[in-house]
């Protein structure tokens, strides 16, 4: 619990701004996580996961400080769960607040499961019905978007244990599964 809540707070600060001040996020944040045990679980399953997975890594405090695409996912799950309560204007700010702090945008109607590995990330775009599973590893430049052509459930759905290497895309309502061994979409 201790972990989420220090890295909930260091969140807020970070996406504080005037049209989002910083008590306000306070308020909401703390409003989130007392409600929602599966985001502080996930918190800790992603710390793990970065930890295990990236070699740059030197530890859990390094990752929640200085990885972007750690901080963004965790700052994704509060904009999902504001989606979800149909409080969709407060979500979109916040996904466009991190957007221009960390370079990536994650529709906040997009699910992403746990053990999630965001490296580098810089260019990352994950559209509204876009569906990530569980111990997923995505690299920088990667789209995760429609074809333009179709409406509904129109975005990508990855499946567990999937890497996605840099600069991928992939469009449309497709679905990636994972069979013997992990796949690499280069």
């Amino acid at each position: 619990m201790f972990i989420a809540v220090a890295v909930f707070n260091f969140i807020y600060v970070l996406l504080s701004s005037a049209s989002l001040p910083s008590n306000t996020l306070f308020d909401l944040f703390v409003g989130i996580l007392k409600s929602d045990q599966e985001i502080m679980d996930s918190v800790k399953d992603n710390l793990k996961a970065v930890k295990e997975r990236d070699p740059a890594c030197i530890n859990h405090v390094h990752c929640f400080l200085n990885f972007k695409g750690f901080l963004a996912c965790q700052s994704h799950r509060v904009a999902h769960k504001l989606w979800l309560q149909g409080r969709k204007v407060l979500a979109v700010m916040i996904q466009n607040r991190v957007s221009e702090i960390f370079a990536v945008r994650i529709h906040p109607g997009a699910k992403i499961g746990s053990g999630i590995m965001l490296d580098h990330v810089t260019g990352l775009v994950v559209g509204e019905t876009a569906v990530i599973g569980n111990i997923v590893s995505i690299l920088h430049s990667v789209t995760l978007g429609g074809t333009g052509k179709a409406s509904g459930d129109r975005h990508p759905k990855i499946g567990d244990g999937i890497l996605i290497g840099a600069g991928t895309c992939i469009l449309g309502n497709i679905k990636l599964h994972k069979s013997r061994k992990l796949f690499s979409f280069i």
